[in-house]
Formats: structure tokens, sequence, C-alpha cells
């Protein structure tokens, strides 16, 4: 089984492992890349990585569970659970259905980072192997809609 994932927003595209949070940076949750919203972002448009049925939904972050029952993380900032809730908006509920490029969160990327949070979003696949999601490329700027990488089943 393979999954394509795509990009949830624009920004810079980032490796994992260059992620401030240990757990994040240590694929502890499993891999991925991250993505940081360019500087002058402010009200950021977080969409559905992949299709499938929203697992989990909290202000800054959510899963989406695909048909075939991976788990795919969206993490919109680092730390971002001390702001809670303020600056981001909620589009569905836990249990709806999703398809790729379905607005799923809004936050303000600017207040996350006066707030002296790290904007940085990580996009995980959970529980898989360190280094078994691959991204096209880990520099330079990525669109919303734009495939992120892609993952196969060990």
């Amino acid at each position: 089984m393979s999954l394509a994932v795509y990009a949830p927003l624009a920004g810079a595209l980032m490796a994992l492992g260059k992620v401030s949070d240990p757990v994040f940076a240590g694929h502890l949750v499993g891999s991925g890349v991250a993505i940081d919203p360019p500087p002058a972002a402010v009200e950021v448009e977080a969409l559905a990585p992949v299709s499938g049925t929203v697992l989990k939904m909290h202000p800054h972050a959510f899963v989406i569970k695909t048909p075939d029952g991976v788990g795919v993380l969206v993490h919109l900032g680092i730390d971002t659970v001390r702001l809670d809730g303020n600056g981001f908006t909620s589009h569905v509920a836990e249990g709806d259905d999703v398809h790729v490029g379905q607005q799923v969160i809004t936050f303000d990327a600017a207040a996350v980072r006066a707030a002296g949070l790290s904007a940085v979003c990580p996009i995980v696949v959970l529980d898989s192997a360190p280094g078994s999601a691959q991204p096209p490329a880990i520099t330079g700027n990525v669109t919303a809609g734009a495939l992120l990488f892609s993952w196969a089943a060990s």
C-alpha cells in the first residue's frame, strides 16, 4: 500500500529532523516533513492532506484516517496547545469525512509567532518508520495542495 500526502498549507519545506520539538524531530510519532508558513502569513488555511475521516480534532492539530486505516497528523505550530485555541478556527468536526484539499482549520500564524511560538507545521504519517515518508524535496517552497510526499507501508 502506498499513500500520497498533499501539502496542507503553503510555505518553506523543512526536514522533520530540523523541527524544534524533539518528539517530531526524533520521528517518535512517525515519518513526515514540516512546512513553515511564510513570514507575512496571517490567516493560513490548513487543508486536508489526504481523504478520509477526521479521527482527532483539536484547535491546533488534526488527524485524518484514510480508508486504508492510515492516520495522518497535521500539527499547526509547535507548543501551540498553550494558546488554548486562540487564533484557530475549525471548519470540520471529529467523524466528518473530508477530501484532499478541503479546508479543515484556519489559523493565525502571525499570532502564533507573536506569542513567541514556532508556526512550523509537522505533517506526519502516524506510527510509520523513521524516514519512510519520501518527499520529492525537503528544501524550497511548496504550494498548498501540491504533492508533499509519498509513503509506502513496509
